[in-house]
């Protein structure tokens, strides 16, 4: 078989033989009976060359052999080995009496600047690039040069040499040293002559040879080389040319992308750049080996593994495929291909973070033929590779990490609207999961490195036709067991919410209502029409949760129904009627979610504690009503988002924080009770040790109207430097967690018998509290692009003309209470004024004293025609004075 690459090393053992390709890959044939091919178990014999998997994206430069075992080297100084281990001489601290058959990193060599390895027949010898030898394995002839005949299970320095080596090699049980210095010292099995010394003896400690060659040496100006096979060995003078060993294969300099960047395509030596780019980028151990930092540091995680600079791969695939010819030569195929053959065993996965900063990744056209494989080989890598690619995901720069989440949004984005993700299966789902990692790495960072959420989201989720109803219906098929999940059920999209866009999760959030509503009907009618024998009900049970209440004493009786209702009307369609009223319409939920909050929020509820500016609410440590009532208003807040009202909720972000599981923080505490919360940011960041020391405090803290100790264990406990933070957590952990445990808890069990638990947790605190709450950013000149007209009024009829200039002319709280007369609510959804659109039509009927009316339901404001601008701003005041005109105390 012809190797498709350049092969720049070969080495042979007893019966395997190993290859190393100018790319960086090592192949492997012959006999596996210890593992030694680095192939698994399942390869007893490998008659033609196969690349060894495990080793695909290590940039290995020398390879060797011994008896039947292999080692590798990276050009990161990693040493990776395999095969037969029954002396140690794997260096793993342990012996293998049938072999490794499984490629692993040496740990205890992680340590040492390995500089070159060699194998004899049962013991190994590295060199380190500050010139020490460190020998392992079988030590029976005294080759590990230790004065003893004893094996070495792990790597121990060779101590009876002087100064520092340059070369070493091993026979099959001896060894020989070269120092820098020219002496060459030789130990281990010398019957047959091997040691050079003349005693025809073993040696378990070096010896020192004499320096025959010498004058041979200074006569041909080379540099000598040593070389040992079985029972032999060679001192050579090769002419002078750069040595492959050392130096990374095919490692891209600044010059050779000068040079490539320089030619013309028509250029004579062209072809030649070709053919050297298609190779530099063919194989993924080539493409780690040039963009590793430092001359292949190791990284800084705790794995040891390489650390590769992803700055200098992005600025250098942006310079390479700007020109057409350089990008065209570029050919990843077989590069994915093997990702695609080998990740499962990968020891080195860092191709993976490189491959995003190459733009051709990005392009629409490559994301069938490379990018969809590439997810799925990402996301069969072993759970250590995956490790090492977590941590260098979180440690990356915002910057980075968005380059890297767009190229998988990308491909993505591109198959949803070609409308082919379906074709692609196995592929989505792979990029799907690759995101969740990315997004969950992303969540371990500190928050100035964070990537916001919105650059996760994918819009045209959203964009696709009954995507996103056809979505949630088989996550609830698949949740519920309906249906069985296989390798080609299609991919479902409600596992990943961080994917989402804040519109596509309240479409699914009211879809998953309506659904739940309408299957409430579906039951009434079926069991009506006697079509279900089995829920054969002389009364039918209602579809609705019917609400009966008093104006004046909304509180008493909504919390009252609420406490007889049965659980399970919580979720059908909530109708609310006034006894006042014999009207039953959509207007009255409105109305009720407005006043019933209204009364809930203010002092005399006696359900919350209130912050200096009595503007928020929060939970009390020790309420003085029964914990039932806080079930209550958490059922009361479920039916509000559960039924689309926005209502008044002044809750600091930490209650909804809460909501969704997540923990609060300090920004939390200084939004509620800003003084405090600020003085405790000055406590960390601000003063120095000798402030904090000064200060006396002590983990005793005022909340609540009640003195708490912080440490129970320690009463009275100063705050100092060393515990500082610890005092500022357990300040916040009391305050927002702690002190209201058992209040919130109740709270969050009603909220969640009204809503899909499951749901709500799609969307972050602040998007929760905005879908519950709305906002305050108000755009009126959105709000009038946005209003349509029916009947004789249109944009150029004189009274809305009229109405328009008059509404300019409201101060900012007048035009809040028209957005209240007209909606029910003077917030705005979290979608933002467009989700506003006023219908204006002319009230039948109507005089020139009649107010404006409205149906808050419709958004529909029912105008007369008044005679003069005056008149019309009289009443339209006057309307909104009036308290919308329907509500009767």
């Amino acid at each position: 078989m012809i190797l498709p690459i350049p092969v720049v090393q070969i080495a042979c053992g007893n019966i395997h033989s190993l290859a190393l390709t100018k790319g960086g890959e090592v192949f492997s044939w012959g006999q596996n009976s210890y593992g030694q091919l680095g192939l698994g178990k399942s390869v007893p014999l490998q008659p033609v060359p196969a690349v060894i998997p495990a080793l695909i994206g290590v940039p290995v430069i020398q390879i060797s052999a011994g008896g039947e075992h292999t080692l590798a080297l990276s050009c990161s100084g990693q040493v990776f080995c395999c095969g037969a281990n029954s002396a140690g001489q794997l260096g793993l601290n342990r012996t293998d009496e049938k072999g490794r058959f499984g490629v692993c990193a040496v740990p205890a060599l992680k340590r040492l600047p390995v500089a070159y390895i060699s194998c004899g027949a049962a013991h190994t010898a590295v060199l380190t690039k500050d010139g020490e030898v460190y020998t392992f394995g079988d030590g029976a002839h005294g080759q590990l040069g230790h004065s003893s005949t004893s094996r070495e299970l792990l790597p121990r320095k060779v101590e009876d040499i002087d100064g520092p080596a340059k070369q070493v090699t091993c026979g099959s049980h001896h060894t020989l040293v070269l120092m820098s210095s020219g002496v060459l010292y030789a130990f281990g099995h010398g019957v047959r002559g091997q040691l050079g010394n003349g005693s025809g003896k073993d040696s378990l400690q070096p010896v020192r040879l004499d320096e025959l060659w010498k004058d041979l040496a200074v006569k041909i100006q080379a540099e000598m080389r040593i070389s040992s096979g079985w029972n032999s060995n060679f001192l050579f003078f090769p002419p002078p040319k750069p040595s492959v060993l050392g130096e990374p294969i095919g490692r891209l300099d600044d010059a050779r992308v000068q040079r490539w960047v320089s030619m013309l395509e028509r250029d004579r030596t062209t072809e030649i750049a070709k053919r050297e780019i298609s190779l530099t980028f063919s194989t993924c151990s080539n493409i780690v080996a040039c963009f590793l930092e430092e001359s292949g540091a190791i990284g800084k995680s705790n794995s040891g593994t390489m650390a590769v600079d992803l700055d200098a791969a992005s600025q250098t695939f942006d310079k390479l495929v700007k020109i057409p010819w350089i990008k065209k030569s570029i050919n990843l195929i077989p590069l994915v291909r093997s990702l695609w053959y080998g990740s499962a065993v990968m020891k080195c996965p860092e191709i993976f973070l490189l491959l995003p900063t190459c733009p051709i990744l990005h392009e629409e056209q490559n994301t069938i033929e490379f990018v969809l494989p590439i997810a799925v080989a990402l996301t069969k890598l072993n759970e250590t590779a995956m490790k090492i690619l977590k941590e260098h995901w979180s440690a990356m720069d915002a910057p980075m990490m968005i380059k890297h989440i767009y190229m998988w949004k990308s491909a993505l984005s591109f198959l949803l609207k070609a409308k082919v993700w379906l074709d692609f299966i196995p592929g989505v789902k792979g990029v799907l999961e690759v995101l969740k990692y990315l997004y969950r790495s992303n969540k371990r960072v500190e928050k100035s490195r964070k990537v916001p959420i919105s650059e996760f989201y994918i819009e045209e989720i959203g964009n696709v036709e009954l995507l996103l109803q056809q979505d949630i219906t088989l996550w609830r098929q698949i949740k519920w067991g309906q249906v069985e999940e296989m390798d080609m059920t299609p991919p479902v999209f409600c596992r990943y919410p961080f994917l989402l866009d804040l519109q596509s999760k309240i479409r699914i959030l009211n879809y998953d209502s309506a659904i739940t509503k309408m299957t409430h009907h579906f039951i009434h009618n079926q069991v009506k029409m006697g079509l279900q024998p089995e829920l054969f009900n002389p009364e039918a049970p209602l579809p609705i949760m019917l609400l009966k209440l008093r104006r004046t004493a909304l509180l008493e009786d909504t919390f009252r129904h609420l406490s007889y209702t049965d659980h399970d009307n919580f979720k059908k369609e909530l109708m609310v009627h006034f006894v006042e009223d014999s009207r039953q319409t959509a207007v009255n939920q409105r109305d009720f979610f407005l006043h019933v909050f209204t009364e809930l929020i203010a002092p005399e509820s006696e359900m919350f504690i209130y912050n200096d500016s009595q503007t928020m609410i929060w939970f009390p440590s020790k309420p003085k009503l029964e914990s039932k009532k806080y079930f209550l208003f958490g059922i009361l807040c479920g039916l509000a988002l559960n039924n689309s009202n926005i209502v008044h909720m002044p809750f600091p972000l930490a209650m909804f924080k809460k909501l969704v599981n997540v923990k609060p923080t300090l920004d939390d505490l200084i939004e509620f009770r800003p003084v405090i919360g600020e003085s405790l940011r000055y406590l960390l960041y601000d003063y120095t040790d000798d402030d904090v020391e000064n200060m006396e405090l002590s983990f005793c803290i005022h909340w609540d109207g009640v003195d708490v100790e912080l440490d129970p264990q320690e009463r009275g406990k100063l705050v100092s430097r060393d515990n500082k933070k610890k005092f500022v957590d357990a300040y916040v952990d009391y305050t927002m967690n702690k002190s209201v445990e058992q209040v919130f808890e109740e709270f969050r069990r009603g909220f969640y018998k009204v809503c899909d638990r499951d749901v709500v947790e799609f969307f972050q605190p602040e998007e929760l509290r905005g879908v519950m709450v709305g906002t305050e950013e108000y755009d009126w000149d959105v709000f009038r692009q946005n209003t349509a007209y029916n009947g004789q009024y249109h944009t150029s009829h004189p009274t809305i003309i009229t109405f328009w200039e008059v509404f300019e002319e409201l101060t900012e709280e007048q035009k809040k209470a028209f957005l209240l007369f007209l909606t029910g609510c003077d917030r705005v959804p979290i979608l933002g004024m467009e989700q506003v659109k006023m219908t204006v039509s002319v009230l039948l009927n109507s005089t020139q004293e009649h107010l404006p009316e409205s149906l808050t339901c419709h958004c529909l404001l029912m105008l007369p025609e008044y005679e003069s601008k005056q008149r019309l701003q009289d009443k339209l005041v006057e309307a909104l004075n009036h308290n919308r005109g329907f509500w009767r105390e």
